[in-house]
């Protein structure tokens, strides 16, 4: 996002956090209302562009969203909606964008309040490995061509009895509504989201053994040291990095295996 959009994204945060807070918001309905309106929005050309009008004054924006939405969609979510539409996005597309954000931040912020955003976290990242590893699923959850309720239901039948309903809910949006993007980077978004409710970064760790509870702890220190914040791990065991680790934090890459040494040596015994 551009700057004027990330700064109205964080005005809208406020006003979702501050309806996170008070423990009034059903933030379950908040998270499905927040990821329709952005189906909504993106379907609705007409709509999108109005809302993110910077010639129409901010109280004519929020009152066009209050609106549409009111005794459509519960209070809480027409609020979070109107502090979106009040502030100055940098294109309509990223109006959208910033509305999927919200969801998945009112969706993180339910797990939380029913101390299972730890699950949902993890759950996120399992599904995401299980489908990477798993062609014939991806294909079918992917699948643009089958019925969205089709899609749906499979995702249901995957998860519904194993996993938090914040977890249904964030693979079911990404399933039926990629909006042209990958599943695997739909899920790292919740991921990152989920993460980011506890102010923590992502970090995802391969290794070539499964680190012990002590590896994990060291190496969580140093990268929270580096980055000024807590950072949540998320490991891979891969035998064929041969030892060492690779970590991505964000778009940031160090790759210390040995795989990774030994083909550095081999390009340079071939150059």
């Amino acid at each position: 996002m551009q700057g004027a959009s990330r700064a109205a994204l964080a005005a809208a945060r406020e006003r979702l956090d501050a309806l996170a807070d008070s423990g009034q918001a059903d933030l379950g309905r908040l998270a499905e209302e927040l990821f329709a309106v952005a189906d909504l929005l993106d379907g609705n050309v007409g709509l999108r562009r109005a809302l993110a009008d910077a010639s129409r004054g901010e109280q004519a924006r929020a009152g066009l969203a209050e609106a549409v939405l009111r005794g459509q969609v519960s209070e809480p979510t027409v609020e979070v909606l109107a502090a979106a539409a009040r502030s100055r996005w940098s294109a309509p597309s990223e109006l959208v964008a910033g509305v999927e954000v919200l969801a998945g931040q009112a969706n993180a912020a339910a797990a939380e309040r029913e101390g299972r955003l730890d699950a949902y976290e993890d759950e996120l990242f399992r599904f995401q490995r299980t489908v990477a590893g798993a062609p014939a699923l991806r294909t079918a959850l992917s699948d643009a061509s089958a019925p969205a309720d089709h899609r749906a239901a499979l995702v249901e039948d995957l998860l519904a009895a194993q996993a938090a309903p914040e977890t249904v809910r964030a693979v079911r949006e990404a399933v039926v509504h990629p909006r042209g993007r990958r599943l695997d980077a739909l899920l790292e978004l919740h991921g990152r989201v989920a993460a980011e409710r506890r102010q923590r970064l992502l970090a995802h760790v391969v290794a070539a053994t499964p680190l012990t509870e002590q590896q994990r702890e060291r190496l969580a220190g140093a990268l929270a040291r580096q980055y000024g914040r807590a950072v949540q791990l998320n490991v891979d065991v891969d035998p064929a990095v041969v030892g060492g680790l690779r970590v991505q934090v964000g778009d940031e890459l160090v790759d210390g295996t040995v795989a990774r040494r030994f083909d550095v040596v081999r390009r340079g015994l071939a150059g």
